[in-house]
């Protein structure tokens, strides 16, 4: 894989500053309850957590919200939320986070999602998920593509985030990439299962192994049937280019009449996976919103994700050390 030279590396970083990316997608409140165990439940063989903590953190969609603005990048966050406690926590989140909060719409129909993961001794025990899964309704539809218009003229780059939650329709899909197509602006996808070959004509299309392998119906275990899935992807989807992250692997990549690129994992030590796709949509769309080609950003995102992976739970990109870690490697 290519080494960036350093000079470039410090003004493609400059530059992150100055773009703005709007992020459509399943936007969720992440619950950790933190404690320790040190007994078996009398009542079934389970163990028996004692909470000591708990926080809220943003998940899903509004993690790559978090680790878009973590770059450096202004971020304007899109989604759903619920008439709920739990929605106006998740408001109160962005807003914390100095996110405009304009973009969230409040569905009176659905719950907020939220999961909650139970960690005993920085391990997880068991998470609970709490969430509807049905499409929206026409209006609300209606109203996340007038706002998403609205926004157009000002970015450099929007993200669409699916997480199967029902935000992302067909409907809006197509409404939201016509009008970045019309305005110039690139789209980067991070899928899920349920309208995987609808992302017609966006710029950078990024399942993971899994996704891409049950999509495809065959295996990707070989660099041959990861060649195979990338040019089927390109081809079927007309995209400028395609990424398949590959956990522990690192990640492919192949742009529309490229060669075929393998990026081998940055992780130094991986306690969480939790979000590493989050961040990788996140790097790539900053770092090309800001001058980098497929294959630089590529490098950017994989670093970045080995960031995360190093930590405990959903956290977003440190800039700083994912600089200076790059620095380090740098031609």
């Amino acid at each position: 894989m290519m080494r960036i030279p350093r000079a470039r590396l410090k003004d493609l970083f400059d530059r992150f500053a100055s773009r703005t990316v709007l992020v459509v997608g399943d936007v969720m409140l992440d619950r950790y309850i933190w404690g320790r165990v040190s007994r078996i439940s009398p009542e079934a063989p389970v163990p028996v957590v004692e909470i000591e903590r708990e926080s809220f953190m943003l998940g899903g969609a509004a993690n790559v919200t978090h680790n878009v603005s973590a770059l450096g990048a202004a971020v304007i966050p899109v989604g759903i939320v619920g008439p709920d406690p739990e929605g106006q926590a998740l408001v109160r989140l962005f807003e914390d986070s100095g996110f405009p909060s304009d973009g969230l719409i409040t569905d009176p129909g659905r719950p907020t999602t939220l999961k909650t993961r139970i960690l005993a001794h920085h391990q997880h025990v068991v998470r609970t998920d709490r969430e509807a899964r049905f499409p929206i309704s026409g209006e609300t539809e209606a109203r996340i593509a007038s706002f998403v218009e609205s926004k157009m003229s000002g970015l450099d780059a929007v993200i669409l985030e699916d997480y199967n939650k029902g935000l992302l329709s067909s409907g809006l899909i197509g409404r939201i990439v016509r009008i970045a197509s019309a305005a110039g602006k690139p789209v980067f996808v991070d899928p899920k299962s349920e309208h995987f070959f609808e992302y017609r004509g966006v710029t950078l299309f990024k399942p993971n192994r899994k996704e891409a392998s049950e999509q495809l119906g065959f295996e990707l275990k070989s660099e041959e049937s990861l060649r195979k899935a990338l040019a089927v992807l390109i081809e079927r989807l007309d995209c400028a280019g395609a990424l398949i992250t590959l956990g522990e692997d690192g990640m492919v990549l192949q742009q529309s009449g490229g060669d075929f690129r393998k990026v081998p994992t940055r992780a130094k030590a991986v306690h969480d996976v939790s979000g590493a796709g989050d961040t990788v949509i996140a790097a790539m769309a900053v770092a090309m919103a800001a001058g980098a080609g497929f294959e630089e950003a590529a490098v950017i995102a994989n670093h970045a994700a080995g960031d995360v992976c190093g930590e405990v739970g959903v956290v977003p990109v440190n800039r700083i050390r994912l600089l200076r870690n790059l620095l380090d490697e740098s031609a």
